[in-house]
């Protein structure tokens, strides 16, 4: 590694002809004993480079690096400790400051060092929403998400400029949560420090995903002491619900650590209308899905410091969902002489507890980083459904039942570096290695007549997969005058071999189907700044979506007496290109142009057998999928008092499949706003609108959709109390449209619960002030292939 980066510093050297120097010091008190600990910021005085800051050691002493020439100052505070700032001072060579500071007489308020950043930022790369420098109380992450322009959140999931795929990352790693519904609903907003949506990701990403991907980045606790929170929320959706959540941290010299528990109840309810005809038989059917499940979740790390450079720590979480509900489905089979009704019910028991062991090394200093982490995952879901019929019914059918159990375990090994040669060349590069184990198995029961169930070896099946993926990666961002430039390049190699165990012409047989894949995947992005103001940014990425691990499984699931979902153990990866281009006025989104082609993209394809009148979902690849999308952003701070954002997007998606017959293509225009208004006695009014002419959702050819959410807020007890009452859906147009199957159409709607009201408290606790802990970034892409949607 020496030799690398005495390549590189030699390197560098040809880039800037700007020479450095570093400054150092040591900071006592008025007894003249060392003050470890304080926090040193160096100020650029023309504002033109990025600020720097460091932490004293236990001995007092401080040291900035690498500083290029120019004219700066410095600030020291700490608690207890009256701020101390220097004078403008020109560095042209190495320099050295000692501080004394006064104690301060009287109870300090928290000193808090602020830059006037944009609370909307876009890049080249990604589009940044800041939360800590606003007033939004913001109840959960579906909150947070509704306020960030072009992401629109559906019964779904989550789908940006019309493409879905959407990847959530929590600080650059893959969420705890298998659905985006749980996920949105449940995960706190108290802690979100800003959103990145990174639709070009770069070369330190995994190459996973034909989407976009959505980085949750937590606040970074700067608070020396122990300190905490406790949260609790109540609401009416489909009945009664509540959740609340525990968290308390210690940070003290070298040791610190923090744990959170949190429970949840909330409900809801997934309706589905379908009407088709199937020669002359017209099916009428309405399904009501009612969801409650319990959660729980506990959350801890510790973290040592060994000096001001080196730490190891261990993070660890565990979480149990479980759940019972039962979904009732009624289906009215019109004929030209005769009309009969068939009632329906598909109980669900679901269980899955999973746990995540994370050990880490971190070495940083001013200019480099060495972050060298390991990553365990275990899962375990089981789950139980039985669908039968009910004493209503005119038809009698086979009742079914099905019961599957899942076993995946991940074990991620990953290493990343970056070198800060100046503030205008960056150098990263790391690798991963992954190793991934999945046991899916699915038994299916037919009923027996005698009020019991017999095992069905012919639709049962059990699904085995092994795989690794190696990838290596290194990136560059540099600038120059008015351009900047990122660029990177990774490889990937993955082996995966999935073993299919099913009964075949009255034997056993285990089939085995590899798949290796070695990809160079490149990302490039260029910026440059026109005027004072407007900027502009060109942007490219190359991508690969894997099939998730369920939908291999070439089992089949009947989810009512006419409907059933197949996997498909023959599926392939999809690969994407990437291109969009940016005008930003002040750094702020203004006009954004992207296109994106996909070969054999992962498709939910629906089919009607129009002689048993039965509709089959199946995952498979469509050959070819194209996305042009059109962007246009404007604050709404011409308004007195209003602060926030409107925008349109229209947006172009195309499917074309020559061997399953899809020839789809819908042109539609969404219009959001998302905006706040101070009320009288500081409440904070919060409303997010939008409407869309339409929306293309797989086979699904969506008409016109349309929501509004608003909340009001406030803080109480010096801001240690925040209150906040949420009114969602209150205006809610489902997903309301047709599906082609080639022989036939239906009309379709999809929504799920109506108007929705949640209360939530959350009061804070313990010391404000003191010693900053680092966040890592780590990324486990495989952990996002685990489907169970509840």
């Amino acid at each position: 590694m020496k030799s690398l980066i005495t390549f590189c510093s030699l390197l560098a050297s040809f880039i800037t002809l700007q020479a450095q120097h570093s400054i150092s010091g040591k900071i006592t008190d008025e007894q003249q004993q060392p003050l470890s600990f304080a926090n040193i910021i160096l100020h650029p005085s023309n504002n033109s480079q990025t600020l720097k800051g460091v932490i004293s050691d236990e001995e007092g002493n401080f040291l900035f690096e690498s500083i290029t020439e120019g004219d700066y100052f410095i600030e020291v505070s700490m608690l207890s400790f009256i701020t101390h700032k220097t004078e403008k001072f020109s560095l042209t060579k190495n320099k050295t400051f000692n501080f004394t500071l006064k104690e301060e007489s009287q109870t300090l308020n928290e000193v808090v060092i602020t830059s006037k950043r944009p609370v909307i930022k876009q890049t080249a790369e990604k589009l940044i929403v800041d939360l800590e420098k606003t007033e939004m109380l913001n109840a959960n992450l579906q909150d947070i998400m509704r306020k960030v322009p072009g992401v629109l959140v559906t019964n779904n999931g989550i789908s940006i400029a019309g493409k879905s795929g959407v990847r959530i990352l929590i600080n650059g790693k893959t969420t705890e949560y298998m659905d985006v519904e749980t996920l949105l609903r449940d995960f706190p907003a108290d802690n979100i420090a800003k959103v990145e949506v990174v639709e070009q990701p770069g070369a330190e990403y995994d190459a996973s995903g034909t989407g976009a991907i959505i980085n949750i980045i937590l606040k970074k606790n700067i608070r020396l002491g122990t300190h905490g929170s406790i949260m609790g929320w109540i609401g009416e959706d489909e009945g009664f619900e509540y959740g609340t959540r525990a968290s308390i941290a210690s940070y003290k010299n070298k040791l610190n650590w923090q744990t959170s528990i949190g429970y949840s109840e909330p409900t809801w309810r997934d309706d589905l209308f379908l009407t088709r005809t199937v020669q002359d038989t017209i099916y009428d059917q309405t399904t009501k899905s009612p969801f409650a499940p319990k959660s729980i979740s506990f959350n801890t790390s510790l973290d040592y410091y060994i000096n001001d450079k080196h730490s190891i720590g261990i993070g660890g979480r565990w979480n149990k969902r479980k759940s019972k509900r039962t979904s009732s489905s009624k289906t009215n089979i019109i004929k030209p002489t005769t009309t009969d009704v068939l009632f329906s019910k598909n109980s669900f028991e679901r269980d899955r507890v999973d746990y995540n062991i994370n050990p880490y090394y971190e070495y940083k200093s001013d200019t480099e980083k060495l972050v060298v982490d390991f990553n365990f995952i275990s899962y375990q879901n089981n789950n139980t459904n039985t669908l039968f019929d009910t004493e209503e019914s005119t038809l009698p059918f086979t009742d079914r039942r099905y019961k599957q159990d899942g076993n995946f375990t991940i074990k991620t090994y990953r290493t990343d570096y970056n070198k800060t040669f100046t503030d205008n060349f960056k150098l990263s590069m790391g690798s991963k290695y992954s190793v991934v184990n999945t046991n899916n198995d699915l038994q299916s029961f037919l009923e027996n007549g005698a009020n019991g169930f017999d095992f069905d070896p012919t639709t049962s099946s059990e699904f085995l997969v092994d795989e690794t993926i190696f990838a290596v990666y290194s990136k560059i961002n540099a600038t120059y005058k008015k351009w900047s430039f990122s660029g990177g390049l990774r490889y990937e190699d993955s082996n995966t071999n999935g073993t299919s165990i099913y009964l075949k012409d009255g034997q056993m047989v285990n089939e085995v189907k590899k798949r290796p894949i070695g990809k160079l995947f490149p990302s490039a992005s260029v910026s440059r700044k026109l005027t004072e103001k407007l900027g502009a940014n060109l942007s490219y990425s190359y991508r690969i979506r894997r099939p998730s691990y369920n939908s291999l499984n070439s089992f089949q699931e009947f989810l009512d007496p006419f409907s059933a979902q197949e996997g498909n153990p023959s599926l392939k990866p999809a690969f994407t290109n990437n291109y969009q281009f940016n005008l930003t006025f002040e750094n702020q989104p203004f006009f954004t142009i992207g296109y994106s082609k996909t070969n054999d993209v992962i498709f939910d394809l629906i089919k009607q057998n129009n002689t048993t009148a039965q509709i089959r979902q199946q995952v498979v690849n469509v050959e070819d999928f194209t996305n042009w999308n059109f962007r246009l952003f404007g604050p709404l701070n011409f308004i007195k008092g209003v602060e926030g954002y409107t925008g349109v997007i229209v947006n172009n998606s195309s499917y074309n499949s020559n061997t399953h017959n899809v020839d789809i293509s819908k042109w539609n225009l969404y219009w959001f706003m998302q905006a706040s208004y101070k009320l009288p006695w500081d409440v904070n009014l919060e409303f997010n609108g939008n409407y869309g002419t339409g929306a293309l959702e797989g086979q699904i050819d969506v008409d016109w959709l349309a929501a509004l959410d608003f909340s009001l807020s406030k803080k109480f007890l010096d801001d240690k109390l925040k209150v906040n009452l949420g009114f969602n859906k209150m205006l809610n147009r489902g997903f309301v449209g047709t599906i082609d199957y080639g022989n036939g159409t239906a009309n379709v709607e999809s929504n799920s619960s109506r108007q929705n009201i949640q209360l939530r408290l959350s009061y804070s606790f313990g010391s404000k002030f003191g010693k900053k802990k680092s966040k890592r970034n780590s990324s486990i892409d495989e952990e996002n292939r685990i489907n169970d949607n509840n």
